[in-house]
């Protein structure tokens, strides 16, 4: 005989609508709200002139983001690559080479693995580190040399206000404009983006011409 299932306690009247409108608003918000200025500028520009190769890193959620931003580089037309830094100190950190560039992402700029990792990253020849962080007294800001601020003051729509939710999609705003603004820069074409993602629905997109122009492809 069946048992009946226990029901989740919760809040059983809540308007899950309306609620997940609320956390896309806020998500939403704290996009609008990122300071643009000069330090983005500069940064756009470092990746522009680096030497090496664009190293990303980032611990947990926004380690994720740093991986994803790597990804996004490489596939349009700037070399880069993600270290996990709790890998770092155990062999990884001799993937840097001299002239290499850094950006690191940390909310609060505290993760211990990510400074530990800038600290002696210092001392293989990279060049220039550009941390993406929110919090006014992160660590990581004295170990970058253009800090792109996320904003102080963002409110995680998480209803304990600690899984990382607001400040990821800030991450990936700021990641994606790095990113696709070189790729303008840089007079990225088609064709060059063919060239790096030949494969799936993208690749055939972006050929010359197209193979297809509307046939799905899990593969994309």
């Amino acid at each position: 005989m069946a048992h009946p299932q226990p029901q989740p306690e919760g809040h059983q009247d809540l308007d899950i609508q309306a609620r997940m409108r609320n956390i896309i608003g806020k998500e939403a918000a704290a996009i609008e709200a990122i300071q643009v200025n000069d330090e983005f500028e500069k940064a756009v520009n470092i990746l522009l002139n680096c030497r090496g190769k664009v190293v990303t890193t980032g611990m947990g959620k926004a380690g994720y983001i740093a991986h994803k931003f790597a990804a996004t580089l490489a596939s349009t037309g700037t070399p880069a690559f993600f270290i996990h830094p709790a890998e770092a100190g155990h062999g990884d950190l001799g993937m840097l080479s001299e002239g290499d560039c850094i950006v690191a992402f940390s909310t609060s700029g505290k993760s211990i693995e990510v400074i530990e990792m800038l600290q002696i990253a210092s001392n293989l020849g990279t060049d220039t580190v550009i941390g993406v962080t929110s919090h006014v007294d992160s660590t990581l800001r004295e170990y970058a040399d253009v800090i792109l601020d996320m904003g102080p003051d963002i409110e995680e729509p998480c209803p304990l206000n600690l899984a990382p939710s607001a400040t990821i999609a800030v991450m990936l705003a700021i990641s994606d404009a790095l990113a696709l603004t070189l790729m303008e820069l840089k007079n990225f074409t088609a064709a060059d983006y063919h060239a790096r993602h030949h494969r799936g629905y993208l690749g055939s997109k972006s050929r010359q011409p197209p193979l297809y122009d509307s046939e799905p492809d899990a593969n994309s």
